[in-house]
């Protein structure tokens, strides 16, 4: 049997709501056996433009978020990039996935990688394009009042429609770092944990 594996990967700097809303729809859509929420270690595209919260920070807010989705079939929180070290790199991590299949005398397993339609229009720009279109397959999550993406040339695609919160990491982070209210934004363990650690000045 064929193992449907999802990779949800990402700085989850932090991670919150949407990201959860995400992982619950694709779970579902494509019926996965795992679906894996991957800590970027160093995500190569944003350390050059701001300061990232320390990769073991991250995770354990990822642990966190999966707490908050125990009904999600196969969720878990991968640290396959951190331990890895160094850039982080997509195409990097489906070779790890394939490999450990492999060591296990398993077929390899139908890798979707699970993006928003926002990071669509930047695929160009990831590492190995042509052998991420060769292994994967993309699901492109969007809101279903939202037009489609256009997916560009060479991807194989299926599109995935959910009910996120209109927010982003960004703002997430900038409403903690000044004291403003995140109900509804962040599950209540993902806020214990960034309480706990200290982090975006919150418990400080």
């Amino acid at each position: 049997m064929v193992r449907r594996v999802g990779v949800l990967g990402g700085t989850f700097d932090p991670p919150h709501c949407g990201h959860l809303a995400a992982a619950r729809a694709a779970s579902a859509a494509l019926a996965l056996d795992r679906l894996l929420l991957v800590v970027a270690n160093e995500p190569w595209q944003k350390v050059p433009q701001r300061s990232v919260t320390p990769a073991e920070d991250r995770f354990a807010m990822v642990e966190a978020l999966v707490e908050a989705g125990p009904e999600i079939h196969g969720l878990e929180a991968s640290r396959l990039e951190i331990d890895r070290g160094g850039p982080s790199y997509t195409a990097d991590t489906v070779d790890a996935l394939v490999a450990e299949a492999a060591g296990r005398g398993e077929t390899p397993p139908d890798i979707y990688l699970v993006v928003g339609a926002d990071l669509v229009p930047g695929l160009w720009s990831w590492k190995r394009v042509q052998d991420l279109q060769r292994t994967t397959r993309l699901a492109v999550v969007s809101r279903p009042q939202s037009p489609h993406p256009e997916v560009p040339p060479g991807w194989r695609a299926v599109h995935v429609d959910v009910e996120t919160p209109d927010i982003s990491s960004s703002e997430v982070r900038d409403l903690l770092e000044e004291g403003s209210d995140v109900d509804g934004l962040l599950p209540d363990s993902v806020i214990r944990c960034i309480r706990r650690r200290g982090l975006y000045a919150v418990g400080r």
